[in-house]
């Protein structure tokens, strides 16, 4: 049985896809997981790492849809929104913290590191290739499987701080 990501399809005007497109580029992450920032905008930490980590596990489930596809690219833009959703539920969780840039990202990425360990290095930088494949189309079927192994170990171990926090 293959596990088939929860998520739906919406239709906007591309004039508000073209802005959504816009912002997300500007702020560094894909545009599901702007929508889900911006969604997620008001709501209280704990509720906001919870849904960041279940985001991030259905957002893996699509990458790998995508990739089965062949859909490379799209499915190397989905690893790096598993990534990031993925380092913004462990700072909301563990910190209280609300990280709203790549840069905050960047700089988040070496708590998680200095939490987990060092695989988090190798993981975070697999995630960051997605992100360039997904604007220059330079990776292989073979990268983007091996980033998602990678960035699963993340997803499956701040998965298990929050449930600990929170039980």
């Amino acid at each position: 049985m293959r596990l088939m990501s929860d998520s739906i399809t919406v239709k906007i005007p591309k004039s508000v896809l073209k802005t959504l497109e816009s912002e997300a580029k500007r702020v560094g992450l894909g545009i599901e997981e702007y929508i889900i920032d911006l969604i997620l905008r008001e709501a209280d930490p704990a509720e906001r790492s919870s849904k960041y980590i279940e985001a991030s596990r259905s957002l893996l489930l699509e990458a790998r849809e995508e990739l089965s596809k062949g859909n490379i690219r799209q499915a190397a833009e989905k690893v790096w929104g598993v990534a990031a959703l993925a380092i913004k539920a462990h700072a909301e969780a563990v910190r209280g913290r609300r990280l709203t840039s790549h840069a905050d990202l960047w700089e988040y990425s070496e708590v998680v590191e200095n939490d987990l360990g060092s695989w988090v290095y190798d993981a975070w930088m697999a995630a960051n290739g997605m992100h360039t494949c997904f604007y220059e189309g330079w990776c292989t079927k073979r990268k983007v499987e091996e980033a998602i192994k990678r960035v699963e170990r993340l997803v499956n171990e701040i998965f298990k701080v929050i449930k600990e926090l929170t039980h």
